[in-house]
C-alpha cells in the first residue's frame, strides 16, 4: 500500500490538496478529517443568496463525500480532531456520536482555516447577533428573511469585503441597513480613499446608513439584540452580522509548528511546516507576498486552492514551488466593479518600501462607441517602486467588467516587471473592446514623463 495522508480540514485548501494527491499518487491512503456538517461551501457567494441573486444555495458547493470518495478518499465529517502526536505521527479524534479513535500518518496536511473575530463584548450572545462563515450561517439568514418578518433593520458590523457585501444583500432583500467600521472608510484594507469613498457614495444613494470611525461598545437587548451601541451613537436593530475579520484556526499546531506574527502557520514554498512531514495550506497558513517579497497572511479562496495544491502535488512526489501571490481580490456592488492586486502607497510604506503612484480616468472604448453602447469610465492607480520602478500593485473602478486587467498586473508584480515595460507592452486595439492606446499603456507613460 502507499503512503498514508491525513488531511485535517474539508473546505478550498484540503479539498485541493486532497484531490492532487490522488491524482498524482494512485497509491496514496488519503483520509479527510473536518468537523462540519458540510464541505468546500463557497461563502463569498453568500451574499448573493441572502440578496436573492441567486435562488438557491445549492450550486455554492462545488465538491462533496461522494465526490472525494469515489477519487479514492476516505472521508470523516462532524469528526473533530481532538490531538495531535507530532513525535508519534497520529491524530486523535471524536465523532459526532462521541466514538473517539486514532490513526497514523506518513504525511499530515493541515487546512484547518480560520474563523470570524467575534470580540467578546457585552451582548454579543444575544440571539439575533451573527456571524457570517459557514453554509448554516447563510441558511439561518435565508430563513430568516423568508420567515422572520421581526428583521426590519439590519447592522452589519465591518465594512471589509464581507461586510460591503451583505449590506448590499440586505438591501436588495428589502431590509434597512446599517452599516459600522472602525475604520474611517469603508473597504479600507483593500483600496485607496478615492476609490472607497466612491463605492460608499453608491451604497448611500442606495439607503444604506454608513458610520464610520466607530468602535462597537456594546449590543443591549433582552430576549433579543434591539440595539448597537458604538463610543459615538446608539442604533436601534432587530438583526446584527458580525464581520470584522478572521483569524487562522491553528491551536492544533501551538507547541511544535513554526507560527508566524500573526498566529498562522509559518510554510516555506512547498507549503511545508517546520515539521518536514506536515503542510499546511489555506487561511491556517502564511504566504509569500511577491508585492513585498516577503512571508504575509493573506486569507483568501483563490490562496487555498493554490497553496492545497501545491501541497497535494510535492506530497505525490513531485518538487513544486508557490510561485507566491499578490492578493488579487476584487467586488462588485450596485454594478460598480473594484479589483486590485498587491500594495498602495499606503501599505507598502508600512513595509518599509517608497512607492509612487500613477492614475489615469478614460472610457473603456473610443469615444465614437458612444453610438453603439455604453461606454463607461475606468479609473485605473497603478502603484511602482520609487527606486527601481518594478510595479507592486494596482487598482481599478469601473462599471465596466474590466476585472482581467488585475490578472495582467498580478503577473507583473510576480515578475516584477517595470513601470516602463507597461507602458510599453503590447495591448491590442479594437473598437468593441478598447482605445487606440490602452488606458494600461497610458497610465504607466504618465509615470515616465
Amino acid at each position: 500500500m502507499g503512503q498514508k495522508v491525513i488531511v485535517i480540514g474539508a473546505n478550498h485548501a484540503g479539498i485541493s490538496a486532497t484531490t492532487h494527491v490522488l491524482d498524482l499518487d494512485k497509491d496514496a491512503q488519503v483520509h479527510v478529517f473536518d468537523a462540519d456538517k458540510y464541505m468546500s461551501f463557497l461563502a463569498c457567494g453568500m451574499a448573493l443568496w441572502i440578496g436573492n441573486q441567486i435562488s438557491t444555495g445549492d450550486g455554492l458547493f462545488y465538491s462533496s463525500r461522494e465526490q472525494l470518495e469515489a477519487a479514492g478518499a476516505k472521508v470523516s465529517t462532524e469528526t473533530e480532531i481532538t490531538g495531535i502526536d507530532y513525535e508519534k505521527k497520529t491524530v486523535t479524534y471524536k465523532t459526532k456520536d462521541g466514538e473517539e479513535g486514532s490513526e497514523s500518518y506518513d504525511k499530515l496536511v493541515l487546512a484547518t482555516g480560520s474563523s470570524p473575530i467575534i470580540p467578546r463584548l457585552p451582548g454579543i450572545d444575544l440571539p439575533y447577533v451573527q456571524r457570517a462563515k459557514q453554509y448554516e450561517d447563510a441558511q439561518k439568514a435565508v430563513e430568516q428573511l423568508k420567515h422572520d418578518d421581526s428583521v426590519k433593520t439590519v447592522t452589519v458590523v465591518g465594512a471589509g469585503y464581507i461586510g460591503a457585501e451583505l449590506a448590499e444583500a440586505y438591501q436588495r432583500a428589502g431590509k434597512k441597513v446599517i452599516l459600522i467600521d472602525a475604520l474611517d472608510r469603508i473597504l479600507g484594507t483593500h483600496f485607496d480613499r478615492d476609490f472607497s469613498e466612491v463605492m460608499a457614495d453608491r451604497m448611500r444613494s442606495k439607503g444604506i446608513e454608513i458610520h464610520l470611525g466607530e468602535l462597537v461598545q456594546r449590543f443591549e437587548g433582552e430576549d433579543r439584540v434591539r440595539s448597537v451601541v458604538t463610543n459615538k451613537g446608539t442604533y436601534d436593530t432587530d438583526l446584527v452580522i458580525m464581520c470584522i475579520g478572521f483569524r487562522p484556526n491553528t491551536s492544533l499546531a501551538r507547541g511544535h509548528l513554526q507560527l508566524f506574527r500573526n498566529g498562522a502557520i509559518l510554510v516555506d514554498k512547498h507549503q511545508r511546516t517546520s515539521d518536514p512531514d506536515v503542510y499546511a495550506v489555506g487561511d491556517c497558513a502564511t504566504t509569500f507576498d511577491n508585492s513585498i517579497q516577503a512571508t504575509s497572511y493573506i486569507a483568501l479562496a483563490t490562496n487555498a486552492v493554490r497553496s492545497g495544491m501545491i501541497a497535494g502535488m510535492n506530497i505525490a512526489g513531485r518538487d513544486i514551488e508557490s510561485c507566491g501571490v499578490e492578493g488579487s481580490s476584487g467586488l462588485c456592488l450596485f454594478d460598480l466593479k473594484m479589483v486590485c492586486t498587491g500594495q498602495t502607497v499606503e501599505t507598502a510604506a508600512q513595509s518599509g518600501i517608497q512607492a509612487e503612484q500613477v492614475d489615469l480616468t478614460d472610457t473603456q472604448k473610443p469615444a465614437f462607441m458612444n453610438e453603439v453602447g455604453e461606454n463607461p469610465e475606468v479609473k485605473i492607480r497603478i502603484v511602482y517602486r520609487r527606486d527601481n520602478h518594478e510595479v507592486i500593485g494596482a487598482q481599478l473602478m469601473s462599471e465596466y467588467d474590466m476585472s482581467a486587467t488585475i490578472h495582467m498586473f498580478s503577473l507583473a508584480i510576480q515578475e516584477r516587471v517595470t513601470i516602463e515595460k507597461i507602458a510599453l507592452s503590447d495591448i491590442f486595439f479594437m473598437p468593441h473592446f478598447n482605445q487606440p492606446h490602452s488606458y494600461i499603456n497610458e497610465a504607466a507613460l504618465q509615470a515616465l514623463r
